[in-house]
């Protein structure tokens, strides 16, 4: 396939955007409205391929889903109601929609089979298919269930106690959804606190856990009930305009119902600290999780460090953190972000190849890279190698390059973001 032309030597990006829905928030709406008794409505329903793979994985569980646009209305029967699939159960490119589903399966008493595209097939599961076997789960697959395919034969589950070995919201909720079906209690203990979508939305559908700083509690034989979720912005999208805001010379964009939960806001404490020009306007919205609108100009920024209990903040907002870097007076410092390395890519190799094309002064360390800046980014052929969030940091790259830049799978955009290039072409 031929590579795309990206917009370069770009001047005023100026405009507002309706940032989509967030993809966390819509994986667990979904989970959550399949397991519950009732109806569940959800609105802004991010319309991603991954997300949209999740629909389709509960579908073939058994549960009745309709979607109109970003409209989904789930009709829950309960964990009872899940049913054995008649085929295999394919996440495609989400990584979330396995992880969680998992712990789902884990205590259905049927048998599953779980499978993804090639990088699904890359990426490990022994984080989460280790600790389910401490609650009674049988998974195995290629490697001693390190790699799909997966099969998953559920059964009854007795709750444990288990220390997170690395910082992993995705390992969290799955342990989450199978404590909620285990006997007795279940606690978890984070080594440092991720994003609580999946805390916020149990008590959201009516579901009960406690939780003191890193250690989360909560007790099997909970049942949940159908509800209405709104879905924010998700602020991993908004990030990329963020610091297209930001780099880009003489621009001025305001983002509309961007989330603004204190799990995931770690950008917005990164871009305040390097001297962005960044105002947020929160709502009073009464939801579950807070949101607020946020205008981002042209900046004057230098260089940090971004290390510790800050990147799980970030995690995924790393590889545009970069490039905004390579804008930045000075030296920026990314460090404990080895898990980074197994994103859809080695988004540590990733990042720096790619940024290196176009003439950044970047270099990748064991556990994250060193940027040098303020950098002129130049023209050249790049990839986001099948990585959603890479193929859009190189299309904001490409608008502050004074050469031609050509993106190879431009495609796997689509994963989070389908309507990028159009929001970005309503800025000009």
């Amino acid at each position: 396939m031929n590579p795309a032309m990206l917009k370069t030597n770009l001047q005023g990006l100026r405009g507002e955007i309706p940032v989509p829905g967030d993809k966390s928030i819509s994986h667990r709406s979904i989970m959550f409205g399949a397991i519950a008794k009732g109806q569940t409505k959800v609105t802004n329903f991010l319309l991603g391929e991954d997300c949209l793979s999740t629909i389709a994985c509960f579908r073939k569980l058994g549960v009745d889903i309709e979607q109109e646009d970003n409209h989904v209305t789930i009709s829950g029967a309960g964990l009872e109601g899940l049913q054995e699939p008649a085929e295999v159960l394919d996440v495609g490119n989400s990584g979330t929609t396995i992880r969680l589903l998992m712990g789902i399966l884990a205590g259905r008493p049927f048998h599953s089979v779980l499978v993804g595209d090639e990088s699904i097939g890359k990426r490990p599961m022994t984080r989460v298919t280790k600790p389910l076997g401490l609650f009674g789960a049988q998974i195995n697959g290629r490697k001693n269930g390190e790699f799909t395919p997966l099969s998953v034969k559920g059964g009854q589950l007795s709750g444990v106690t288990y220390e997170l070995p690395v910082a992993s919201a995705q390992v969290k909720s799955s342990l989450l959804f199978a404590g909620i079906q285990a006997s007795g209690e279940t606690v978890i203990i984070e080594p440092v606190k991720t994003r609580d979508h999946t805390e916020r939305m149990i008590r959201q559908f009516g579901g009960e856990l406690e939780t003191d700083g890193q250690t989360i509690r909560i007790k099997g034989g909970q049942k949940l009930t159908g509800t209405e979720i709104h879905v924010p912005g998700d602020i991993s999208s908004a990030a990329f305009f963020l610091v297209a805001g930001a780099i880009v010379p003489g621009s001025e964009i305001r983002l509309k119902n961007v989330g603004l939960n204190p799990t995931r806001t770690g950008i917005i404490d990164v871009m305040q600290r390097m001297g962005a020009d960044i105002r947020i306007e929160p709502y009073e919205n009464g939801s579950a999780e807070p949101a607020g609108d946020i205008t981002i100009r042209t900046s004057e920024l230098k260089g940090t460090v971004i290390a510790g209990d800050l990147i799980p903040r970030l995690i995924d907002e790393i590889p545009v953190i970069a490039l905004l870097a390579t804008q930045a007076e000075g030296e920026t410092v990314i460090k404990d972000a080895e898990e980074l390395k197994v994103k859809e890519t080695n988004r540590i190799d990733t990042v720096v190849n790619e940024l290196s094309k176009l003439g950044a002064d970047i270099a990748a360390t064991d556990d994250g890279m060193i940027i040098r800046g303020k950098s002129r980014l130049s023209g050249g052929t790049v990839s986001s190698h099948g990585d959603h969030r890479i193929g859009m940091m190189l299309a904001v790259a490409a608008a502050i390059s004074s050469g031609d830049v050509h993106l190879h799978q431009k495609e796997a955009i689509s994963v989070s973001y389908p309507t990028f290039f159009e929001h970005f072409d309503s800025l000009l």
